[in-house]
């Protein structure tokens, strides 16, 4: 009876081993994947500083610009472009190019600087885009001489200055 007792023991053995071996492959082929998750896109915004909202023929207004971003993958490349809906002007990047309206050009720095020059008095908006190689973009709407802003600053005229009494 004991050699039954020792192979009943080891068909149990056997048995157990063979389950655990089983359970172990079937899980790791399961849990295995050899695509990584590494995420490319990050979403981001463009700050600006404050601009008048008034501009002359002949004026230039300097628009100083930074690319905000959630997340940095190091292949991301930025585009810039620009559309004006009314008015008449140029838009010029700091390293010197001249922005013509729907082209695409590399947005090198994440701090920029562009400079409206007005061709007139009218009013003038045009929007800017910049965008990313995966689809994300960011849109600036400049809106200059437009009866509808309020302007917040006040002229002085000289005669309007009245001495102070004592």
């Amino acid at each position: 009876m004991n050699i039954l007792n020792n192979k009943n023991r080891r068909k149990s053995i056997f048995k157990a081993l063979a389950l655990c071996l089983f359970a172990a492959v079937s899980l790791t082929l399961v849990s295995c994947d050899d695509d990584m998750d590494i995420q490319q896109s990050y979403p981001f915004t463009v700050e600006t500083m404050p601009v008048p909202n008034k501009v002359t023929k002949g004026q230039t207004v300097e628009i100083r610009c930074e690319l905000k971003k959630t997340g940095d993958f190091a292949n991301t490349l930025y585009t810039i472009r620009y559309f004006q809906f009314e008015g008449e002007g140029t838009l010029k990047m700091d390293n010197g190019i001249t922005f013509l309206p729907n082209d695409r050009y590399l947005l090198e720095n994440e701090k920029f600087r562009l400079y409206y020059t007005a061709a007139g008095d009218e009013a003038h908006n045009f929007i800017v885009v910049v965008e990313d190689n995966f689809n994300n973009s960011y849109e600036l709407e400049f809106d200059f001489n437009n009866r509808n802003v309020k302007d917040e600053q006040t002229v002085i005229r000289v005669g309007d200055i009245k001495p102070l009494s004592r």
